[in-house]
């Protein structure tokens, strides 16, 4: 099936001027009181819930996280993040400006596409987060046997945060409790892209660029070898930690090997069409998940994210969609073990299994843990609240499990 024609008109956020953008928030905690307690009263049966499954709270909590998500839309980001642009300090974490990563480790595709974006590496600040009751430092050396996690954050690369406030940190905290030999994750806080009614910056290759200066970081700043490194993203950073694994397999960097291990969550592996049509994840999931990517202004991620390149790379390059039935000569050879995470009730459902497929394939069945979560939704390992359980535990359990297994 050839790629569907998409286009962006420009309309994302079309209330994100003031006044409008207020008396639109102002309705919406004013008539709060009104749809709170009715998707209360519609959550009571059983059978009018998204799945019969669920809980009456999970049902709850998302229609609440699926409602602020259109909001957004409408008026823009409503929660103001940390960004690229300044280190945000705080209680409980280690903060570090971080050196863009040398010229000569940026070459191939990536220096031909960083050169048509005309964009190049930054200084950037990154976040260490510690176990609870760690006296480790942020930058101390490794001790005997541990291991270090470098987090990509979600966000449809166009909002979201490094900053361990950001509600994405939930994951760290969850790996930090569970993992025994991980004592510390690092974050970077790469470049969002943006277009328009925003102005056009930081698209494709430039969250690859900042990923890749992170991780210079980690192995050429505080020398920590990559065999002790583990790579995880979740959502859009499950693609950009793809990504960057394909960019150091595909163009071995002597100062630079692979990870160790990569771990991705909920991945967002296919911005183009190939798993959007009837009958697929992305229709018979879509009331069960809060991420809704179908309408004209959720187009706006990936426009902003492909940016010069088009929205025909969405289709085609695997660097940006890996698991598109549209991208040819799309190899997984070489990469590390990996373990993938995906909600049984999320709309990215069948392009995750696609994924799954294309590396067990190439990397051998052995190489490729898989653990579906029946009634997870998207990224479901974000919620610590107690509220998407036993889920979130198990499979953090789970994930502990194969870190000991593939650290032996």
């Amino acid at each position: 099936m050839p790629p569907q024609a998409r286009k962006y008109d420009g309309s994302y956020a079309p209330w994100r001027h003031q006044p409008m953008k207020g008396l639109f928030i102002l309705y919406q905690v004013l008539t709060a009181f009104v749809r709170i307690p009715y998707w209360a009263l519609l959550a009571i049966p059983r059978g009018l819930r998204p799945r019969k499954s669920w809980s009456w709270s999970r049902t709850i909590n998302l229609q609440l996280i699926r409602h602020l998500t259109l909001m957004s839309q409408t008026v823009g980001p409503i929660r103001v993040s940390p960004s690229y642009l300044a280190l945000v300090p705080g209680i409980g974490y280690h903060g570090v400006w971080v050196q863009p990563v040398s010229s000569e480790h940026i070459v191939g595709k990536l220096k031909t596409w960083a050169s048509a974006a005309g964009v190049s590496p930054v200084k950037l600040p990154g976040y260490w987060l510690h176990k609870s009751g760690s006296t480790i430092e942020g930058e101390a050396p490794l001790m005997p046997g541990e291991k270090i996690i470098y987090a990509l954050h979600g966000g449809a690369y166009t909002r979201l945060s490094a900053h361990p406030s950001d509600p994405t940190a939930g994951i760290a905290r969850g790996l930090l409790d569970k993992v025994d030999s991980v004592h510390r994750t690092f974050t970077i806080e790469y470049r969002l892209s943006s277009t328009k009614p925003y102005p056009e910056e930081h698209p494709f290759p430039t969250a690859l660029l900042d990923a890749l200066t992170g991780y210079n970081y980690l192995v050429n700043t505080l020398h920590i070898p990559p065999s002790d490194i583990l790579v995880e993203g979740d959502s859009a950073g499950g693609n950009l930690a793809l990504a960057l694994t394909r960019y150091l397999v595909e163009h071995p960097i002597a100062a630079l090997p692979p990870p160790a291990l990569l771990l991705l969550l909920s991945p967002w592996c296919d911005l183009g069409t190939s798993h959007t049509h009837p009958g697929s994840s992305f229709y018979t999931c879509r009331k069960s998940d809060y991420i809704t990517i179908n309408s004209n202004t959720s187009v706006y991620a990936i426009a902003a994210f492909t940016g010069p390149f088009g929205l025909g790379a969405s289709e085609i390059n695997p660097y940006i969609s890996p698991a598109s039935v549209h991208a040819a000569d799309v190899s997984f050879a070489g990469f590390p073990p990996t373990f993938i995470s995906a909600g049984g009730a999320e709309i990215l459902l069948d392009s995750i299994r696609t994924l799954h497929k294309k590396m067990a394939k190439d990397m051998g069945d052995a190489k490729v843990e898989y653990l579906e979560a029946e009634d997870g939704v998207h990224d479901f390992l974000v919620f610590d609240g107690g509220w998407h359980e036993p889920e979130r535990t198990d499979t953090l359990t789970a994930i502990a499990k194969w870190v000991a297994v593939e650290s032996s």
